[in-house]
This record gives structure tokens, sequence and C-alpha cells, in this order.
């Protein structure tokens, strides 16, 4: 098993309108063995309670494929 997370969980905050929105990485996530489940490690806890999970991205900047 890789120790290169299977995401990385942001939290999103909304800007004004046409601003892009703010993206904040707080956690990342591990795919269990088996499949069924993930296992979640958080440095923060959005107060909206909405969390984003992401692929994270290659060296190259594109978005890497779960292993």
């Amino acid at each position: 098993m890789s120790n290169k997370p299977s995401f990385i969980a942001y939290a999103v905050r909304q800007r004004a309108e046409g601003e892009k929105a703010n993206w904040t990485a707080i956690g990342v996530a591990w795919a269990h063995k088996k499949g069924g489940g993930f296992n979640v490690e958080l440095e923060a806890t959005p107060l909206d309670g909405r969390i984003v999970l992401m692929p994270p991205k290659d060296d190259d900047g594109s978005d890497s494929a779960s292993d």
C-alpha cells in the first residue's frame, strides 16, 4: 500500500460573485485495501461541515487515478 493518500480533503469557501472560491486543504483520505470505505484524517473541520474530496495531483499538475 502506498503512503500517498487516495484523496485530499478541502474546505471550499465561496467568495463574492465573479471571484474564485477559496480552496483550503484540511486533510487526507485513504481507501481501504478491501474497498468499501476510507480512513480520513482531518487537521481542521469547516464550520459549515462541508468537505470536498479530490484526487491528489501528480507532479505534472494532472489529477492522479486512485490506486
